[in-house]
């Protein structure tokens, strides 16, 4: 590394407060694990940290110059990267130049808008959720943001706590979170999916958005839905906590796309097989395709059975199975040799948002394996108490999948 770059560091970072560095590091959380944040008490660590994960180096400085453009360090900004204002503000209008994302942009605004009298007025009506031990007199509002994430009172598609919290006393910031949901949705609803063929082979399609040929999608039955889920295991501290609630999240969706679903709990290995190949054998020439989910532990290529043994505290690690034919799509949670992380409370982190991304995507015709890689992005960029999770798509589809929203 240049001399010169590291005088470049030293001389921002000894010009940063505490309160602009807990700024930066709440704007690093997509890139970063909060266990690794929460230790950083210096700029320079933080810089050091970016470093490490290619966010910034010699001759890639534009994320540290949206940093202090985002904390209003101009004065920074120009003295040391040679940017402004005005340069800043052209480059982030670039399509998918911004590295901070538009959720974070507006915790912060909402965050810098508060008077110290609105923040009391904050943890007062957040003293139920959380515990009044994360609510001191001298936490941040950016801090009690951090806190109302980790125990999941707030996400980037679920601001509604927030905005009824809001609502009382500060409508202003109530509308602030309107506007930006309301640019999400039109957001997805913009989005079309390139394929390289541009004529659908069914005439009744060809109004539709995308390009590439679609599935057909006009039974009503599509088909089964079929999910196993193991809870309850012999040994209790294996136990699936959490499970029950991604059996609801999944029985909701697929039975709102019009799928017969049904959902079988605890089974040993054998009857695993047994109701998959049951299912397989059912009369399908009525239906449009096949859905089905296993929820259990896991090891590499095998799941754990509800009377198995071994100390397992995460679910399945996946198989490395690709299917051998076509029309086949298999989302899995995690990629080979990693983990995947559940909430005792709220389920699992990729089933709750492969389910809300179903829900908010499906209504505006968005393709199953698009659909799949938001969820990838999604579970990607957040933070389980210090680890990180990426899922896993394997695809032998030859067409669109696009779900029937009923009318």
């Amino acid at each position: 590394m240049s001399t010169e770059f590291r005088k470049l560091l030293f001389e921002v970072s000894e010009a940063l407060v505490t309160e602009e560095l807990s700024a930066l590091k709440f704007f690093s959380l997509d890139y970063v694990a909060k266990g690794t944040l929460e230790a950083i008490r210096d700029p320079k660590d933080l810089f050091e940290v970016l470093q490490e994960r290619c966010m910034i180096g010699v001759g890639n400085l534009f994320f540290l110059k949206e940093l202090l453009y985002r904390i209003h360090r101009i004065d920074l900004l120009t003295a040391h990267l040679g940017s402004s204002r005005e340069e800043m503000e052209r480059e982030l209008q670039v399509p998918g130049r911004a590295q901070v994302s538009d959720y974070r942009q507006l915790l912060y605004g909402i965050a810098e808008d508060l008077t110290s009298e609105n923040v009391q007025k904050v943890k007062f009506l957040l003293q139920g959720p959380l515990q009044k031990s994360k609510l001191q007199e001298n936490a941040s509002m950016l801090q009690v943001f951090l806190e109302m994430e980790i125990n999941e009172i707030i996400k980037e598609d679920n601001l509604t706590m927030l905005k009824d919290i809001l609502q009382g006393f500060r409508a202003d910031l109530k509308k602030k979170i309107d506007a930006y949901e309301g640019k999400k949705r039109e957001k997805y609803s913009r989005e079309e999916v390139r394929y390289p063929v541009s004529v659908s082979v069914y005439p009744e399609e060809q109004g539709a958005k995308q390009y590439g040929e679609i599935y057909k999608m006009k039974n009503n039955p599509h088909g089964y839905c079929l999910i196993i889920n193991n809870h309850i295991f012999k040994n209790r501290r294996h136990n699936r906590e959490g499970t029950l609630q991604d059996g609801e999240a999944v029985k909701r969706v697929f039975k709102w796309l019009q799928f017969e679903t049904v959902e079988y709990m605890d089974l040993e290995g054998k009857k695993i097989y047994d109701t998959v190949e049951e299912y397989s054998k059912k009369d399908h020439r009525n239906m449009d395709c096949f859905v089905c989910f296993i929820f259990s532990h896991g090891e590499k290529d095998k799941i754990k059975e509800s009377d198995s043994s071994g100390h397992l505290e995460v679910d399945a690690r996946p198989s490395t199975s690709i299917p051998d034919r076509a029309d086949i799509l298999i989302g899995m949670a995690t990629v080979e040799d990693y983990l995947c992380y559940r909430s005792r409370r709220t389920g699992s982190v990729y089933i709750q948002s492969l389910c809300e991304m179903m829900e908010l995507l499906c209504p505006q015709r968005v393709d199953l394996a698009n659909i799949l890689t938001e969820v990838n992005r999604e579970v990607a960029k957040k933070d389980m108490e210090g680890f990180k999770q990426m899922p896993k798509i394997t695809s032998t589809l030859l067409k669109l999948l696009i779900f029937e929203v009923p009318q």
